[in-house]
């Protein structure tokens, strides 16, 4: 006869492993839902052009409604994103790699989160964020919180855009 004990562990045992079980299956749907693939890549097919741009929506791409002189981030060139694009600076940006920023880059020598650009008045300012391989402004790099004027240059990598107007 089995002592009750050791049938009381093994029930035990199998409620821990059901759990474990049930914890890793919700995990994994829980990144097949957010659209993220094995080591965090986008899971193929997640979004097209939108995994290029970030959140933005296509309005705010092409400048967003009210265009007169809100400020404006210029895409010079920038791998995954199309030259020439905009993006509205009114709310401010988050640029990097990661899935949690405005505009994504799909540059190697980028960070997760790489840059910021906050409206403060009447100045937009930039600020690096800590990121490995520096932010430049104007060809320098960028230390601290530097505000902008028109037709400055931001190189990120090989991602380099200008601000405007």
């Amino acid at each position: 006869m089995l002592d009750p004990v050791a049938v009381v562990l093994k029930f035990a045992f199998l409620a821990v492993l059901y759990l474990f079980l049930l914890w890793v299956a919700r995990s994994a749907l829980r990144d097949l839902k957010r659209g993220v693939g094995a080591a965090g890549a986008p899971a193929p097919g997640a979004a097209d052009y939108d995994m290029a741009t970030g959140m933005h929506s296509a309005a705010s791409a092409l400048g967003g409604p009210g265009g007169g002189d809100a400020p404006r981030l210029r895409v010079q060139s920038a791998p995954g994103l199309r030259s020439g694009s905009a993006y509205d600076l009114s709310g401010g940006i988050l640029l990097g790699r990661g899935n949690d920023v405005d505009i994504r880059l799909q540059d190697s020598f980028a960070s997760s989160r790489h840059a910021r650009l906050i409206p403060q008045g009447d100045v937009v300012v930039l600020e690096d964020l800590g990121s490995t391989n520096g932010t430049r402004l104007n060809g320098e790099p960028v230390a601290g919180p530097q505000p902008l004027h028109q037709g400055d240059r931001i190189q990120i990598g090989d991602s380099e855009f200008s601000f405007e107007r």
